[in-house]
Formats: C-alpha cells, sequence, structure tokens
C-alpha cells in the first residue's frame, strides 16, 4: 500500500476548494483513483481518505458492536463533518461546508502524509503547537515500545 509522508504547502480557493499538491495528488491518483472521504473528528483540520482506504477502515467499523461506544462517538463525527468528494482536472476537492466553517482555515494551508491519509491544517497554527509541544522522552518510549 502507497503511504504518504512529508508535507507541502497548498492554498484553499474563495470557493473552498483544496489544491492538492502535485506530490500527493499523483500519488493519489495512480495508487486509489480521484475518489475522496473528506472529514475530520474535531473540526479543527481536514482528513481527507482515499475512498478505498476510507471504505477499508469503515469494514472494520462494521465489524464492531453497533452499540460500541467509541464507534458510535467516532462516526458520529466523521459524519457530521464528512462528505463524498473527487479530486476535479485541476486537482482541487471541495472541502465541506460544514467543515470549512468550522475549520476557519485560511487560504494557506499546510498538507502533511499521515501514512493512510492526508491531514490540512491551518499553516501558522501547526507551526505554533508543534513549537509549544515538546516531543518528551516519554513519547520516545512510548514510540519504542509501538515500534517493537
Amino acid at each position: 500500500m502507497d503511504r504518504f509522508r512529508g508535507s507541502a504547502p497548498a492554498r484553499l480557493d474563495e470557493k473552498g476548494r483544496l489544491k492538492v499538491p502535485n506530490t500527493f495528488r499523483q500519488q493519489i491518483e495512480e495508487a486509489f483513483g480521484p475518489d475522496m472521504f473528506v472529514t475530520s473528528l474535531h473540526g479543527r483540520e481536514v482528513l481527507l481518505y482515499p475512498l478505498p482506504i476510507w471504505r477499508a477502515l469503515e469494514e472494520k467499523l462494521a465489524a464492531l458492536p453497533a452499540i460500541h461506544r467509541a464507534k458510535t462517538k467516532f462516526l458520529e463525527r466523521v459524519n457530521y463533518f464528512g462528505q463524498n468528494a473527487s479530486l476535479d482536472a485541476q486537482g482541487r476537492v471541495l472541502i465541506p461546508q460544514i467543515l470549512r466553517d468550522a475549520a476557519k482555515l485560511p487560504p494557506d494551508v499546510v498538507v502533511t502524509g499521515n501514512i493512510d491519509h492526508l491531514v490540512v491544517s491551518d499553516r501558522g497554527a501547526l507551526a505554533t503547537r508543534l513549537a509549544s509541544e515538546d516531543f518528551t522522552p516519554e513519547d520516545y518510549d512510548e514510540m519504542s515500545k509501538l515500534l517493537m
């Protein structure tokens, strides 16, 4: 499976369309096609899932009990903010209005790879958060345990 890594600056136009950076766009189109699921968990950033990846996640969720609290909470959030979308011929994807309103993203954003999906963030806000949140020795320890 293709993995998304790295970051690239991008722009949102006045109609709420994100111009997906070429490196990610080419990877998405070649490996998955143009269809996407655009969503968020908390409305502060946008999550872009190639539709085949999202469908695989839905299959895992469907196997969980219908009354599973975390599943219900997760689905409530991603479906509230979420919408199917497709990359257009210019490599743009429309961010749903409800998510644009919640995220209040400026025109200048950053798109970062997150292994199986992309994250669209306010470039300045992300830089500020990264500068204020250290990656601690405890974080290193936790990652070393996870990667063993």
